[in-house]
Order: structure tokens, then C-alpha cells, then sequence
């Protein structure tokens, strides 16, 4: 079976699958959503553990303005209902890494109500996106759990806090997707725009962003069916594998007359596959209510306008922008799917051929990038140096081929392109007398070959891989070509 057009498909019949994803994305901010503690990655386990963390008796909850900032910024920048007034709830089940026994979260009450996040899916072959709209249910605030570690000891699991409180932003989306191409769209755009607001750092290697994704499966045009809920999916990769061996179960067990039971699951990356965890369980069994150590949060409206006259040109903004000043569709969603991407772009051609600089940044900067598992905050040629490149290419000092060699060069040892350059004589060769001589000695040498150019004058391509062999590349291109066909034309 494989997942085509929005729809999976077997010898028999045709089924459509129906996803809804909850991420969840861990909110910048130096504290915790209820205590001062730290939220520093790679710190020694239990290092950034506060008594409320810990959950010691008689400690109450602060709430961290910045949190409650930070998520009414990600429900404008998704044009979604902010809630002047949202409440924090008791979430009630135990486990080992969350001290209090509850979670403190919002239920009924959250601080984001609906919205709508367009997600682009392609391109095609003409290269051109499909806009797909997919519903935003709900943004809420929450507190996260710490985290099990079970390879350490035999017989033991330990227990890390340092997580422990952390705020989290569950982004919940409607139940509109019905790809996986839509899922990858979707939760790539959350990321993108969380990154923008600096909402957000998306490291879902780090788990400071994790999707849990609800499936079920249907004859087109059907009642939804059963779903089940594919729990804590730390990649992306991960996430598409869950998404299409749940749906190969589900239809497996529906073909066979059986019935799909609603419930938990987790995926087994080395397996490639899905596994019960629990039964699902359903808004009762968690007996929430009204946390009782907070009041609710009131939001002024002049709180809200002031956030969203704060916001950054976010990633469709400036998608529409760099399409309008040349760039290709396609090449510009790639150029605004990281901010730091795109400020690099903006950067490189400021007072340049838009096109030139989003081609070489797309096929040689993020090309050696990818290549070398950087990111282009690290990257080892920064805007000045690829922008002397161009410029060295379109003056004619060094022709392209030659510009290829110097971000090699600069890549590998650093350095100024443009001494570079002159230190080590790469500079075109533009003088008429060298490269007439040089073509005449290779016309002398072969004869035959200025016949057949004659005939067919396409061939002179041959007589400038030779002038330019002999110059090793120094030759400048449009001038070889000119002398060539004044000579043999």
C-alpha cells in the first residue's frame, strides 16, 4: 500500500486518512511557566529543580509573564482568536517524573481559540504549491513533565526534573489533514513561524518540540473512524513513518472485518511500526477542575495590540515579497523556511541579482551545508564572502567555474575572496591577444575540427573546452566564444 494523493491505496478499495495533530512546543523563556528555575538544555540532571518543581508541600505557582507573552504572539501570528480571559485547570494522573500527581494545563478555558494556518504542499511538476488550510482548534499553556531514563540501571528507571515545569504550548489542529505530505507541511510551518517569533527554538532532537499525531482511516466522503493517538514523535521522519504504519493497521484490520479500538500508542523507531500503550483515556478520567493557586488570566485588549504591532514579517509575508522582487516560487520557500536562511538571503543581495544570490544560496551554501550536517548559523562563509564572490563573477574578474574553486577555497581555509584571488592568480583572462594566440595554436593543431565546426557550428563548444583547458578556466567565457566564431563562422 502507498500513500498517493491524499489518499491510501490497495488492490481492493480506496481509504483516506484523517489526521489531527497536537505539538507540542516548548516556550523560550530563561524560567520555567511557574517557577525561577532554569531552562538550560544539556545541564546535569536535577540541576534546574526549584522547590515548586519538586513539588514540596505549601509551594505555589508564579506565573512567567514572558510565557503567557510569548503564546499570545503565536496565536496572532496564526490570526487566531485570542481569549481575554483563559483559566488553568488540574489535570489529575500520576507518573513517576511529574511530582505533583497533576499537571497544570487549560482545558476549557484556553488562552488561543480558533484560527486558520495555510500550509503550502508541492511543488509540482510546474513547480507550484497547493495552498491547503488547515483549522487551528486551540493554543494552550501548560507545564511539562520531566523525563524517565530506563538504560542506566538493571533494575531501576531514574528520574531527570529538569524539565520538570517547563512551559509548553499545546498547538492543537483540527482534524483536516489527509497526507502525510500535509502533516510534514503542516508541523514545518509551525516550526518555521514559532522560529520567526523566537517562540519556540523547534530542536524536536532536544524534545523542545514533539507532535502527537491522532489517526483514523475512511472510505472518502464516510464518517470519521476510529482514531488512535501516536504519542511523544521527536522528528519529523519519525512522525511520517507513524502516520503511514498506523494507517496500513487500521485499514489492515477494517479489510479483515475487524474493529479498530480507540487508544494509545507509541512508535518504535527501530521497528518502524506502532504498539499499544494504554486504552485511551477521555476528559472524565482526568478529572480536571479549576487550579486552585492561580486566578484566571485576564488579558487587556491594549496588552494584545501592542504584542501584535511587535510582530515580525512572518514567513507567507515574505514569502509573497521575494516572489514579487524575481525569486521563483519554489525558490523562494525554501529561502523563508528558517529565519536564518532568509536573513542570510536578504543580506547577500541587498544591491544584487536576486536570482543569482537565491541560487547560490540555495544549491551551493545550503547544498555544502547539508552536506556537512550544518546549520547556516554555523556556516563557515558568511554573507560578505559569498557576496565578493559575486561580484567577482558578475565584473569579470574570475568566471564562474572559477567562483565555484574560491568558495571551495573559503569553505575550507577561509579567508578574502578577493585576495584569494590575486595571491593566487585566478583571475579571468581577458587580454584578446592571449587567447587569440592560444586559439590559433589549437586551430593549427586541428584542422579537421574547423571543418566540421563549419558544418555544424554547434561543435564550437569543442574549441572552447580547449581554449579554456589551456587557461585552466582562467579564459573568459562570452570572450572566447566571440573571438571563436569571428575566426571560424
Amino acid at each position: 500500500m502507498n500513500i498517493t494523493d491524499n489518499r491510501i491505496s490497495n488492490l481492493e478499495s480506496e481509504w483516506e486518512i484523517v489526521i489531527g495533530l497536537e505539538v507540542h512546543a516548548q516556550v523560550k523563556s530563561e524560567s520555567k511557566l511557574f517557577s525561577g528555575s532554569s531552562t538550560q538544555f544539556g545541564n546535569e540532571p536535577n540541576t534546574n529543580v526549584s522547590l515548586i518543581d519538586a513539588a514540596m508541600p505549601g509551594m505555589l505557582p508564579v506565573i512567567n509573564a514572558e510565557c503567557v507573552r510569548q503564546a499570545v504572539r503565536t496565536g496572532l501570528a496564526f490570526k487566531a482568536r485570542i481569549n481575554n480571559r483563559s483559566v488553568f485547570e488540574r489535570k489529575n494522573y500520576f507518573y513517576p517524573d511529574l511530582p505533583q500527581g497533576y499537571q497544570i494545563t487549560q482545558f476549557n478555558n484556553p488562552i488561543v481559540g480558533e484560527g486558520i494556518i495555510p500550509i503550502q504542499v508541492g511543488p509540482n511538476r510546474q513547480g507550484k504549491f497547493k495552498t491547503v488550510n488547515i483549522g487551528l482548534k486551540q493554543i494552550h499553556l501548560e507545564q511539562d513533565a520531566g523525563k524517565l531514563i530506563h538504560d542506566y540501571q538493571a533494575k531501576m528507571s531514574l528520574v531527570d526534573l529538569n524539565r520538570s515545569g517547563i512551559a509548553l504550548m499545546e498547538i492543537v489542529s483540527n482534524p483536516d489533514i489527509r497526507s502525510i505530505d500535509e502533516a510534514k507541511s503542516y508541523v514545518l510551518k509551525l516550526r518555521s513561524i514559532l522560529r520567526y517569533l523566537g517562540a519556540c527554538d523547534g530542536n524536536m532532537e532536544q524534545g523542545s518540540m514533539r507532535t502527537d499525531a491522532n489517526i483514523s482511516v475512511r472510505k472518502p466522503g464516510r464518517k470519521f473512524g476510529t482514531k488512535c493517538e501516536i504519542k511523544n514523535l521527536n522528528s519529523i521522519r519519525f512522525m511520517s513513518q507513524a502516520i503511514e504504519y498506523e494507517a496500513r493497521r487500521q485499514i489492515s484490520i477494517l479489510e479483515d472485518g475487524g474493529t479498530v479500538h480507540q487508544e494509545t500508542r507509541l512508535f518504535d523507531p527501530a521497528r518502524s511500526e506502532t504498539r499499544s500503550m494504554r486504552s485511551k483515556e477521555e476528559a472524565h478520567d482526568y478529572r480536571y477542575f479549576p487550579e486552585p493557586d492561580l486566578l484566571p488570566l485576564k488579558l487587556d485588549d491594549s496588552f494584545v495590540e501592542i504584542l501584535r504591532s511587535t510582530l515580525p514579517e512572518l514567513p507567507d509575508e515574505k514569502w509573497k515579497r521575494f516572489v514579487s522582487q524575481g525569486v521563483s516560487e519554489y525558490d523562494a520557500s525554501i529561502l523563508v523556511s528558517e529565519k536564518a536562511i532568509a536573513d542570510f538571503y536578504e543580506s547577500l543581495s541587498y544591491n544584487r541579482n536576486v536570482k543569482i544570490c537565491a541560487n547560490w544560496v540555495i544549491n551551493d551554501l545550503i547544498g555544502a551545508l547539508n552536506k556537512a550536517g550544518l546549520y547556516i548559523d554555523n556556516s563557515p562563509i558568511s554573507e560578505n564572502q559569498l557576496g565578493s564572490i559575486i561580484d567577482l563573477i558578475e565584473n569579470g574578474i574570475i568566471s564562474r567555474k572559477i567562483g565555484k574553486d574560491l568558495f571551495e577555497i573559503i569553505w575550507n581555509e577561509g579567508g578574502d575572496p578577493k585576495t584569494i584571488v590575486e595571491s593566487r592568480s585566478l583571475a579571468q583572462v581577458t587580454d584578446v591577444k592571449i587567447i587569440e594566440s592560444i586559439i590559433d595554436d589549437i586551430m593549427v593543431i586541428n584542422p579537421d575540427k574547423i571543418e566540421e565546426v563549419r558544418k555544424k557550428p554547434n561543435l564550437i563548444a569543442w574549441f572552447v573546452g580547449q581554449v579554456m583547458k589551456r587557461t585552466r578556466g582562467k579564459a573568459n567565457p562570452k570572450m572566447v566564444n566571440e573571438l571563436l566564431r569571428k575566426k571560424l563562422l
